[in-house]
């Protein structure tokens, strides 16, 4: 069995995630936090195997909880999740000694398989992480400072209706389509296909990208 702690400061995100990974066999989400210091808590208090963190949270940032888990809690494991395979970010976060980078526009099979290794004591770079990682250390880039991280918000190129954006609270709030057309008072199959067309809107798959997306986006 894996325990994990999810940190992440959008509570709609951590649902997502712990809908994907309670729904894997041996994988149990024993705690949540929705920022940096509140994790450290909770790390403390829980003993996972597994932390999960975002890398932009407030108060402390994903990159200085990892620092603080790896000298504090060495035995915990730490999976960074980004937004970007930045190149600031991904040297960062190695320094301060996380386990694993992921990108948050990852698979489900992905996402499992980088828990999984780095639950067994594993490393796991995804994308174009590993390329970034050789490139600094081969130059001897090792500043060890931890600064803030700063990203101006993205915007949409197109604006969601009314209608798509309570399709879109309700779908992140884990309602399934019978919830749905009950709470805006329509038919299971209209709410069937607003839902559909707001997932093809935003190119995303699953509740997963959904989730990411509305983050990156601040849709929430």
């Amino acid at each position: 069995m894996i325990n994990v702690v999810l940190a992440d400061d959008h509570v709609l995100v951590r649902n997502g995630i712990k809908a994907l990974l309670e729904d894997q066999t041996g994988i149990t989400v024993i705690d949540e936090a929705s920022n940096g210091k509140e994790a450290l808590e909770v790390i403390a208090k829980n003993k996972p195997d597994v932390l999960i963190v975002d890398i932009r949270m407030p108060e402390m940032n994903g990159i200085e909880v990892v620092a603080k888990v790896n000298k504090n809690h060495a035995d915990v494991k730490t999976l960074v999740l980004s937004m970007h395979d930045s190149e600031e970010y991904v040297v960062k976060s190695i320094q301060a000694g996380a386990d694993g980078y992921l990108l948050k526009g990852a698979s489900k099979d992905e996402f499992i398989k980088a828990l999984t290794k780095v639950a067994s004591g594993g490393k796991y770079f995804t994308g174009d992480v590993t390329a970034i990682i050789m490139s600094n250390f081969v130059n001897g880039n090792t500043n060890n400072s931890i600064e803030p991280l700063t990203e101006a918000p993205k915007e949409l190129p197109f604006k969601l209706t009314k209608r798509e954006k309570q399709i879109l609270s309700l779908v992140l709030e884990l309602k399934n389509n019978k919830d749905i057309a009950d709470e805006l008072k329509i038919s299971k199959r209209t709410a069937e296909v607003h839902r559909f067309n707001l997932m093809k809107k935003l190119e995303v798959k699953n509740l997963m990208e959904l989730t990411n997306k509305a983050k990156e986006y601040n849709l929430t």
